[in-house]
């Protein structure tokens, strides 16, 4: 007999072929995890987003059809986001809390034709004001208590139009415990709340200022006055925590995958849903190297697994239509 010694242990036994894989992962994608955002503007037919690789504008002619096309890849929802007419901007965006405005018809009208949909509509002003920012600016600077008096019609409009989501992602404080206050005081007890409570100041945002069209209002002005450090984490329990106590039911981490170090505490802290956002930066970064063959198009699926491997709950992706498609093979 020969005198060897061997690992007790072989660790590799657990990856000699993909069945045992499958079976021992910790961690899956389904899509139940995934929901897909969706740009609808004021004009008819659909437009591409030059910097957002296979990402569509659509008008509501043509919105159900791509609304369709979701629900069969069994996608439960979806988040709209609102490109409106320059014309309806104004400083205090007040085309936002209108009830007929483009976002509250697209609910209206999803609603109407796949009635169990989950519908998340956000709740801040940066795509009704003309100068960009979430908020009403008193002396140039965002004023919190004006801006959530307006967050508060606007929520009431969104909840009122069917929102079964409403999502703030202005980063005002207080903003949750008077959006319940209202929800329930006007009958909409029903009505979750999916709090952006730590939404960072990021630079992976430019995309979808594109696509909404508000870079160009914004300019060089910075929403470092209200959105968080990128260097801070600990302040980001303390925004996690207060929004849970003012009333939110989901909390968001927002970018993603340079911040799953926080979906990770939030999630270990307060086991509380908790999703994350794989913001258009992040998207276009890997869709571009993708579709110019510096990586391959399965980095997509594992960059959603990493978030969910982190503790996320659900993830917002441009991909979730593409990554729905993977899973169906």
């Amino acid at each position: 007999m020969l005198n060897r010694k061997f690992p007790f242990t072989r660790l590799r036994r657990l990856r000699s072929n993909s069945f045992i894989r499958d079976i021992v992962d910790e961690n899956k994608i389904t899509k139940d995890d995934l929901i897909q955002p969706i740009f609808v503007k004021d004009s008819d037919g659909f437009d591409e987003i030059n910097n957002m690789p296979g990402i569509l504008r659509y008008g509501l002619d043509v919105l159900i059809d791509e609304i369709s096309e979701i629900y069969e890849l069994g996608i439960k929802s979806v988040a709209i986001f609102p490109v409106i007419d320059s014309s309806k901007r104004n400083a205090e965006g007040s085309e936002a809390f209108n009830e007929d405005n483009l976002a509250c018809s697209a609910i209206k009208l999803i609603k109407k034709n796949f009635p169990d949909l989950i519908i998340i509509s956000d709740v801040a002003l940066d795509p009704y004001t003309n100068h960009g920012h979430d908020g009403i600016l008193l002396n140039n600077y965002v004023d919190n208590d004006l801006t959530v008096e307006t967050l508060i019609k606007q929520a009431l409009s969104l909840a009122k139009a069917g929102a079964d989501i409403i999502a703030p992602s202005d980063m005002m404080d207080g903003r949750i415990k008077s959006l319940r206050e209202a929800l329930e005081v006007n009958d909409f007890k029903n009505t979750i709340i999916l709090s952006y409570a730590a939404k960072y100041s990021s630079n992976f945002y430019g995309p979808f200022r594109e696509a909404v069209k508000s870079s160009s209002n914004l300019g060089k002005s910075s929403k470092s006055s209200y959105q968080m450090s990128s260097a801070n984490s600990d302040e980001a329990l303390h925004e996690v925590a207060m929004d849970i106590n003012e009333g939110a039911d989901i909390v968001m981490v927002k970018p993603g995958m340079p911040y799953l170090d926080i979906i990770y505490k939030v999630k270990e802290t307060f086991k509380i849903p908790t999703f994350a956002y794989q913001v258009s930066g992040e998207y276009s970064m890997l869709k571009h190297a993708i579709d110019n063959g510096l990586l391959d198009n399965r980095v997509m699926l594992e960059s959603i697994l990493c978030f969910k491997r982190a503790g996320a709950d659900a993830i917002l992706t441009y991909a979730a239509k593409e990554i729905s498609k993977e899973l169906k093979q």
